[in-house]
């Protein structure tokens, strides 16, 4: 069974524009998502998908200067950028990865693909809520290409994924128990704008080290409340 694990990746942030080149602790934030991506087990490829637009060349350049697989694709349309990225692969399942979670949980990752593997449907659930910024996605290959073949609105083919949550009913899948140690939904370890991006450089700066579990970033910010607060007060997007 093979899993690969796809990174969305552009330049373009109506809040934070940049953000994934902007730098954190001793490099830079797409490569703390990156090496983060790559210490999960189990994952053949890491690839990072980007748009066709033309600043989004920044992105192909970091991942040629990194030797880091890549493709580009539709800015808007995320669903078949990740469906065209996987198909040279012939890939049984796709990992979904946002490029602004630099502290994305590669523990909990390798345990829901050993949950993949040891039932495998079509989709993976995490059952509790977590801070922002920590989760990933786990789908087979077949139910992306079949969203992406049906008739969907244009939020599911802008978040991927949203249409196997909306119509849960459709798919085949399995709950996954997070460990309670990072089960702190209140907290934001994600990187949306300039708050976000200060409380992720303090957490950077702090362990000096981007292979620290999300556990211990979760614990440190639970001892900090004052880095805490730092975005505490920003508000995700909604869906529409």
């Amino acid at each position: 069974m093979m899993v690969i694990t796809i990174i969305q990746a552009r330049v373009g942030s109506t809040r934070l524009p940049g953000k994934v080149l902007k730098p954190l602790g001793d490099t830079d934030v797409l490569s703390y998502v990156v090496d983060r991506c790559r210490k999960i087990e189990g994952v053949s490829e890491v690839i990072v998908a980007t748009s066709t637009l033309p600043q989004d060349s920044a992105i192909v350049n970091w991942c040629e200067q990194h030797q880091v697989a890549y493709f580009c694709g539709s800015e808007q349309n995320v669903l078949s950028r990740y469906v065209e990225a996987a198909e040279p692969y012939q890939t049984d399942y796709i990992m979904r990865v946002t490029s602004d979670c630099p502290f994305v949980d590669y523990e909990l990752a390798t345990d829901m693909v050993k949950a993949i593997k040891e039932n495998p449907v079509e989709i993976v659930d995490i059952a509790k809520p977590l801070p922002r910024g920590l989760a990933v996605e786990i789908i087979s290959y077949d139910a992306l290409k079949r969203i992406n073949n049906g008739k969907t609105e244009e939020r599911h083919r802008e978040h991927v994924t949203y249409y196997a949550y909306e119509y849960k009913n459709q798919f085949t899948r399995i709950s996954y128990e997070p460990s309670i140690l990072i089960q702190e939904p209140q907290l934001r370890i994600t990187l949306d704008t300039k708050d976000d991006y200060e409380l992720c450089q303090a957490v950077a700066n702090h362990f000096n080290n981007q292979y620290v579990s999300s556990a211990e970033v979760v614990r440190f910010l639970k001892d900090n409340t004052k880095i805490a607060e730092i975005n505490a007060h920003i508000e995700q997007k909604p869906v529409v």
